[in-house]
């Protein structure tokens, strides 16, 4: 059975597509079973996926409205080895669409149903605003991970997208926690960010994951390749800090490891 996550962050440009797509290619790496879910109207996970957002017959945008099965919309990654259900512009109106329908926020949990078992990990990008889709993702998903640069503006946007999990975790999705907070674009060299990373552990414990994603030129590269950084440059170091990522996102989910 699939455990579903949504990488959330309310915030702009904290690396949630980059998180996504990595985290789903390392994965997959690591022998895990993986769909990817593309919830922002700009497809940026579904190209940096190498899966062409204008070449979608149906997408994410049809399952939702119950015009299409997810089972005919989902496309493999060439190179990922992971399968995505991707996006377009089309799907910037399903925000509208969507509120007429019956259980509007329950939609994505409704589709996944039919491939829970194909998978043992759903991974969905949300885009940079607490709109239905990103409701539907949080209705859906077991656990949030928050991917976020180590600086001050970036705390108060964390105690905002705390509080909406509180939220939706009272009211529409009692499964839904906190996973952990990911250190993306991080740079050592950096006290601020050196502070700011000691404050989140400090605060927040055992929710810090233990993996650090360094800035990385490598995997900034990547999606203009149509690859996750994670296939692009293996040796990189934003791409090992991917697969340990992967590795302790197993670890924690409990999912046995199979040889890469």
């Amino acid at each position: 059975m699939a455990s579903v996550f949504c990488v959330a962050n309310q915030k702009g440009g904290v690396g949630k597509t980059t998180t996504c797509v990595n985290l789903a290619a390392a994965l997959a790496h690591i022998g895990q079973r993986v769909l990817l879910v593309d919830l922002d109207p700009q497809g940026n996970a579904t190209m940096g996926s190498g899966v062409d957002k204008r070449a979608l017959a149906p997408s994410v945008y049809q399952v939702l409205l119950g015009i299409a099965e997810l089972g005919a919309a989902r496309r493999t990654s060439p190179k990922g080895g992971y399968d995505v259900l991707g996006a377009n512009r089309e799907l910037a109106g399903a925000e509208v669409e969507l509120v007429d329908q019956e259980r509007r926020e329950h939609r994505l949990k409704h589709v996944l149903r039919a491939v829970a078992a194909d998978y043992d990990f759903v991974l969905v990008d949300t885009p940079p605003a607490l709109g239905l889709l990103t409701l539907n993702a949080l209705c859906a998903a077991r656990g949030v991970i928050v991917p976020m640069q180590c600086e001050y503006f970036a705390l108060e946007g964390l105690s905002d997208l705390v509080n909406t999990v509180r939220q939706v975790h009272a009211k529409l999705n009692p499964e839904l926690v906190l996973i952990g907070l990911l250190r993306v674009m991080f740079d050592p060299r950096i006290t601020l960010q050196q502070q700011v990373s000691e404050q989140l552990r400090t605060h927040f414990g055992s929710k810090v994951f233990d993996a650090v994603i360094p800035r990385n030129v490598r995997l900034a590269e990547a999606p203009s390749y149509g690859l996750p950084g994670v296939v692009f440059d293996r040796a990189s170091r934003g791409a090992q800090a991917y697969v340990d990522f992967a590795h302790e996102m197993v670890r924690r989910v409990g999912q046995p490891e199979v040889a890469s």
